[in-house]
């Protein structure tokens, strides 16, 4: 009998062996993760047990923060192992994230993405067009645009990508949340704060008497370079892409064997015409 959504269990597709962070730690900890595993999340566990996750948006949207007591979502949707990869899709779709800590017993023992899920319905053979699933809402940048400014645009949008055109209006590439954190870089700097002793409110200090301090501390930040976006083209190459009557399983296993979460829907003469995401594959079988 053929694999279906609801037969394949989220025990055989998830991720076993997962790269988490221990409370307490540092953001710089999680930064190292995301950049040499290539994952978009990182589990926060506390003495084996899941306590909250961290992810690349949270680094980028809070730049200056450092302890991942502040960073992490807390207590976050979490699923079991026998629950099938239909019930997790249509979590994952209904929550609104990318990941699920698999957890059994309050222990966490895997972690399913929407990549792994992806895996598993480019095995199902799917032959509808993906012009029924292509989700609106796409944000396109020049690709003359500085990447610091990308990220603020990604942020305002709420968008995990965002397609690059050239002053023809023609597809170049793709940008995501993963390039820009690989482009990012830790900045350290010292500032500086004056405080005085002396009241505004008190009618007896004079200005000229005030004992004033200068209070020096380090502020640390992740910081995007001011360069082009084309300069993240020019290190992916020629981006994937699907035309309106690509079938859905053909987009999974093409998002899965080049590791994107995302493929530009393009016309004949490479004009965009929307945006194929990861996600939005899940409604295929949720």
């Amino acid at each position: 009998m053929a694999d279906t959504p609801e037969s394949i269990t989220v025990e055989e597709v998830m991720i076993r062996e997962v790269a988490s962070a221990e409370l307490p730690g540092s953001r710089d900890e999680v930064l190292e993760i995301l950049k040499t595993k290539h994952i978009s999340g990182v589990p926060i566990v506390k003495g084996g047990e899941l306590v909250g996750i961290v992810t690349r948006t949270d680094l980028l949207k809070h730049p200056e923060e450092e302890q991942i007591a502040m960073l992490m979502t807390r207590n976050p949707v979490t699923i079991s192992p026998d629950k099938s990869i239909g019930e997790a899709a249509r979590v994952i779709r209904e929550k609104n994230i990318r990941r699920l800590p698999v957890v059994d017993d309050h222990s966490l023992v895997g972690i399913v993405t929407i990549a792994d899920i992806v895996g598993a319905i480019a095995k199902l053979n799917i032959t509808s067009q993906i012009s029924e699933y292509i989700g609106n809402n796409v944000v396109s940048v020049w690709s003359e645009t500085p990447i610091v400014i990308v990220g603020t645009i990604m942020e305002l949008a709420d968008v995990k990508a965002v397609p690059i055109l050239d002053s023809n209006l023609a597809l170049v590439g793709v940008a995501s949340d993963k390039d820009l954190i690989s482009a990012s870089a830790i900045e350290d700097r010292t500032e500086m704060s004056s405080m005085s002793a002396g009241s505004d409110d008190d009618a007896w200090t004079w200005e000229s008497l005030r004992d004033t301090m200068s209070l020096y501390y380090s502020v640390s930040k992740i910081k995007l370079p001011s360069s082009p976006v084309k300069e993240i083209v020019k290190l992916k190459g020629e981006p994937e892409t699907a035309v309106l009557s690509s079938q859905v399983s053909d987009c999974a296993r093409k998002m899965r064997r080049n590791r994107i979460d995302q493929l530009p829907v393009i016309s004949s003469e490479r004009k965009l015409l929307g945006l194929l995401r990861d996600k939005d594959l899940l409604k295929s079988i949720a």
